[in-house]
């Protein structure tokens, strides 16, 4: 998964149409027998265009400064105009004094149904439930522009996680999965509620010191950097006293462990036999990973 991320992002072009986001989009229908049927072709060449051509804020961002991110959409089944999917969500941002993208958001997004007619009009509206494929994919590039803006400044997303939940709130309307309490723990709405709630107030004071304090340090002192990563996950352990095997605590792995893993096997040496243990209470399903890390 690491080596795709990182050929996914070396391919992406800047492209002078773009706004905040430069978005690759992939429609994969091989699961449906037929993916060569022009419509995939289409939709996949419109959700870049949206996603691209679309202003999501109202500030400017340069192009250096646009979010590299990708989303990969997996057609299951189709009948006319409704579509059966799943999505997977991944963007990252560059670290200073590097060429490395660091991965910020990865997410499996697998309540994906919608309908679409070949060339129909796309607009988002930030007020107004338009139809759940523009509903979905607009959650996440607020999700992107909020987790991005939060490894820059601590709290720095909160406008677009604000919007993200006003997108939550009007998009259960559409009767679509993944928009309400009982569509179970793994959801749209679990994701927001819980972003926003002060019971995991630590996840994105996490977001801020892994990223500004350690991945930004290491290009200066690599020794400190990888010491303020290891306190910054440390700082995970509140949020899952209050709340063990939370949503949230899953979301950040699935993006950090492997490069947490990384980052700590190999390079100067730290005392991080604590990092271990504390990895290994958070994070069980990546035992193998924290097997691998040198102290």
């Amino acid at each position: 998964m690491r080596k795709f991320i990182y050929l996914l992002l070396v391919t992406f072009s800047i492209q002078s149409f773009s706004q905040e986001l430069n978005c690759e989009v992939v429609v994969n229908a091989q699961f449906t027998g037929n993916e060569n049927v022009q419509v995939f072709k289409t939709l996949e060449r419109q959700l870049k265009e949206f996603i691209n051509n679309t202003t999501w804020t109202n500030k400017t961002f340069k192009p250096q400064e646009r979010i590299n991110c990708s989303m990969v959409i997996t057609i299951n089944d189709y009948n006319s105009d409704s579509f059966q999917a799943s999505i997977q969500v991944q963007s990252a941002r560059p670290v200073y004094g590097s060429s490395y993208s660091t991965p910020v958001y990865n997410y499996n997004d697998k309540d994906f149904d919608f309908q679409y007619l070949e060339f129909q009009n796309m607009v988002y509206n930030p007020n107004q439930f338009e139809s759940n494929l523009i509903s979905v994919l607009s959650f996440h590039v607020y999700m992107i522009l909020g987790m991005d803006a939060d490894t820059f400044s601590p709290k720095g997303g909160s406008e677009y996680y604000a919007q993200a939940q006003v997108i939550s709130n009007y998009s259960q309307q559409g009767n679509y999965k993944g928009w309400k309490l009982e569509d179970g723990q793994q959801s749209r709405f679990i994701l927001i509620d819980n972003i926003l709630s002060d019971t995991y107030k630590e996840f994105r004071d996490v977001l801020y010191s892994y990223h500004r304090n350690g991945l930004d340090e290491m290009s200066n002192d690599t020794k400190k950097g990888k010491l303020a990563i290891a306190n910054s996950i440390g700082l995970l352990k509140d949020m899952n006293n209050r709340r063990p095997n939370s949503y949230l605590m899953r979301v950040f792995f699935d993006a950090k462990a492997e490069e947490i893993e990384d980052i700590f096997s190999g390079g100067p040496t730290v005392n991080i036999s604590d990092l271990v243990s504390t990895l290994s209470r958070l994070a069980p399903t990546h035992a193998s990973k924290w097997r691998n890390i040198n102290f």
